[in-house]
Parts: structure tokens; sequence; C-alpha cells
């Protein structure tokens, strides 16, 4: 495929993310994900970095995911909906959890 790139996203970096809200405020109202917000990203996880003793999982994140050559707007987009649906399997897995020890 011309002009496929892959990003192996791993649950580690979608934990990263979770830990540190790093998706809290990135969009602006009209939710388009365009080049100036994945600057936004990149700039407050710099913020991040330099503000004490980085963490391990974070500078893996920046390096394999963040950082990457490959990464341009729509692959932050791809991220997003990525991190929406594990999200939304977490809040599943709790609900079906909650019910059954409610059950029981």
């Amino acid at each position: 495929m011309k002009g496929s790139r892959k990003l192996s996203v791993e649950e580690a970096h979608l934990n990263t993310i979770e830990k540190y809200a790093l998706f809290s405020d990135l969009l602006d109202s009209n939710g388009i994900v365009e080049e100036g917000v994945l600057d936004k990203l990149r700039l407050n996880v710099r913020s991040l970095l330099s503000a004490g003793e980085p963490d391990p999982q974070l500078i893996d994140f920046c390096e394999r995911i963040l950082f990457h050559n490959d990464m341009k707007a729509f692959g932050l987009h791809q991220l997003l909906l990525l991190y929406i649906e594990w999200e939304k399997e977490k809040l599943d897995a709790l609900r079906d959890t909650l019910q059954t020890e409610a059950e029981a």
C-alpha cells in the first residue's frame, strides 16, 4: 500500500496516556486533529519530561509513538480513536464485574 505507515501501540502506551491525561483539553471545540494539535501534545509532553525525573513509560511512549517520524495528525487521530475504544472496553468490563458482584 503506497503511503501507508504503521505504529505499534501497546497497552502500556494507552496506560501512559491515561496516567498523564495527555488527551485532556487537547482538541479545540471543532474536534479536528491537525498538525497544530500534535505540536501542542508534543509541547505538553516535553514540559512533563523537563519537570523532574522522567518516567520510563513516558519516555517509551515518546520514542515509539509521539516523536516517531511517521506520527502525523492522521496518526494522532487514529490514536485518539484507539484510546476511546480502549476506555470503553475498560468501562464495559467494569460494568460486567459490578453486575456480577451485585447479583452474588
